[in-house]
């Protein structure tokens, strides 16, 4: 362990002096695997980190992790550059791997925190949890026998994933069971598709939600929705990219193709000259889809899913509605490293085919300002690109912004979730599915049904379950909802006690198109279609280069 994390420390420094050479992307993979040990032992840098990390290693007091340590040292360098260089140790490398390949290894369940406590909300149809019986409304409580209070859900997922064909075993709080259950239970490749759901939201207009990141199969799932949808009616679509954190440059750029027409630019990426080829990215699509479309994005929008935005609303092929992108718009090179570890490498920026750069500033604040407040919606955190920064004009003239992500067109803010009645929601809804409210028998789930179309008509909240929600509440104070609470927010428990009941019967997903209608960026979308139908009828689409007045 100790000789490979000195490996590690020595594997990245030497990365950063092929860098500084010149002609760095051939010189970084020859320099990490090629380097004589006798260049090593003569450089200068690498033989004052290598002793330093020796002296710390032999004096320090506390026993240290040295692989962690190493992590540490790197990330701390890399950050100094930018936001988004970074460095994988093994696992953390090996599951970015596997989600860009549209797979992973554990046993298909969606789990949430709900009042600091690790609870399933689905599983997924034909996997191992499905296969070994665990089912909404369990709270994991053991994972191999470790106790899992206090661990975040990342420390969860992190020990329920592992190697293909080895077993997991779980306990679980179970309504109406005196002791946790236990499950043994083996792990299989479970599917993480980029496209997460589709359905048709109003006569002739489909919603797609392209939510999971950008993997391999991104464009084939998102053609394959779109032939889905088209044989129930679809003649409009709206695209759902919010909380897409983007992927593969490859398939932002397919994405793009499906609705734009062959010759027209989708991105392009540029370097440091004479460092990075910059490279101009066009449609090759012969045969585009002409349906009005309108993009859904907001604050945890970025790289690819901004790619595809950005294109969009450049050629005014359709319109974009929601809040402010990320503005991640730096490209990383990925470089496996020794020992399963990985490197990812800022080595250019994207521009949307006007010309404006997707990526914000990220010189003036912390990473917390960079990473979660600006999308949060902290208003002390790094500001949204000034309405006249970098203007630009569209093929039928209408004015874009620079500065950093994609603003939409129609700017609509998101409905703003209370978890503490979400949370006492679900507490409440576990034991209606349960079975163990006495009179309520009617709202008792036994199994998930797989594939259910929504009626409309599904697990009515009566006065009855509002009434016993008032009792449960004022028996659960830790919970911390008052009555006053309660009532302010009444029709947002009937709600939420209904989608719950949703997801316990007919899965995840249906649930999401349940609360669709209560969603003001999703309906505003839907509003939106014979805007963006006009606009398509009328747009221009040729290559331009940057209009800029």
């Amino acid at each position: 362990m100790k000789s490979r994390s000195r490996f590690l420390v020595v594997a990245f420094v030497l990365i950063i002096i092929g860098a500084g050479a010149g002609g760095w992307a051939t010189r970084m993979r020859a320099r990490t695997a090629n380097i004589p040990s006798a260049e090593m032992k003569d450089n200068q840098l690498v033989k004052a980190f290598t002793e330093g990390s020796q002296l710390i290693e032999d004096n320090y007091a506390i026993d240290r992790d040295q692989e962690m340590l190493t992590k540490a040292a790197v990330l701390g360098m890399l950050h100094v550059l930018d936001p988004h260089s970074s460095f994988f140790d093994r696992r953390a490398f090996n599951e970015m791997q596997e989600e860009q390949s549209s797979r992973f290894y554990g046993i298909g369940v969606t789990i949430n925190r709900r009042n600091d406590k690790t609870c399933v909300l689905g599983v997924v149809k034909g996997m191992p949890a499905e296969r070994a019986g665990m089912k909404y409304g369990d709270i994991i409580v053991e994972v191999d026998g470790k106790p899992t209070k206090g661990w975040s859900q990342a420390e969860v997922l992190n020990h329920v994933r592992g190697e293909r064909g080895t077993e997991v075993e779980i306990a679980v709080e179970r309504v109406g069971e005196p002791v946790p259950v236990k499950f043994r239970i083996v792990r299989d490749e479970v599917p993480y598709p980029s496209v997460r759901n589709h359905f048709m939201v109003r006569p002739g207009i489909g919603f797609i939600a392209l939510t999971n990141g950008f993997n391999k199969k991104t464009s084939e799932e998102l053609q394959d929705a779109m032939t889905t949808l088209k044989k129930q009616g679809m003649n409009s679509l709206v695209l759902d990219l919010r909380q897409n954190p983007g992927g593969l440059l490859k398939q932002a750029i397919e994405v793009s193709e499906i609705f734009l027409p062959r010759s027209v630019e989708v991105v392009s990426v540029r370097g440091r000259e004479g460092r990075v080829r910059s490279q101009v990215y066009k449609s090759e699509n012969g045969d585009p889809e002409s349906l009005p479309l309108v993009i859904l994005i907001n604050g945890n929008t970025a790289s690819a899913s901004e790619i595809v935005a950005g294109a969009i609303q450049d050629k005014d092929r359709g319109l974009i509605v929601g809040e402010d992108s990320f503005g991640k718009g730096l490209v990383q090179t990925v470089f496996p490293l020794p020992g399963g570890t990985g490197l990812t490498l800022t080595t250019a920026k994207y521009y949307t085919p006007s010309g404006r750069c997707i990526q914000r500033d990220y010189s003036g604040g912390s990473l917390y300002d960079y990473y979660w407040a600006r999308r949060n919606g902290d208003p002390q955190a790094t500001p949204s690109p000034t309405p006249d920064t970098d203007a630009v004009f569209t093929p039928t003239g209408r004015k874009l912004h620079g500065g950093g992500g994609i603003t939409p067109d129609i700017v609509i803010k998101g409905s703003l979730e209370n978890y503490a009645m979400r949370d006492a929601c679900f507490e409440f809804a576990r034991l209606l599915a349960g079975g163990a409210l006495p009179g309520f028998d009617e709202y008792k789930v036994a199994k998930v049904e797989f594939g259910y179309r929504l009626r409309g008509t599904e697990f009515q909240i009566s006065d009855g379950v509002v009434t016993a929600f008032r009792n449960f509440l004022r028996e659960h104070n830790d919970l911390g909802i008052s009555e006053a609470l309660l009532n302010s927010h009444l029709e947002y428990a009937r709600r939420r006690i209904r989608a719950e009941l949703i997801t316990a019967a007919y899965g995840i997903e249906a649930e999401e198109q349940f609360l669709l209608d209560s969603d003001p960026q999703a309906m505003q979308a839907v509003e939106a279609i014979p805007k963006a139908e006009r606009l398509t009828a009328t747009a221009r689409l040729f290559e331009t280069g940057p209009n800029r007045h």
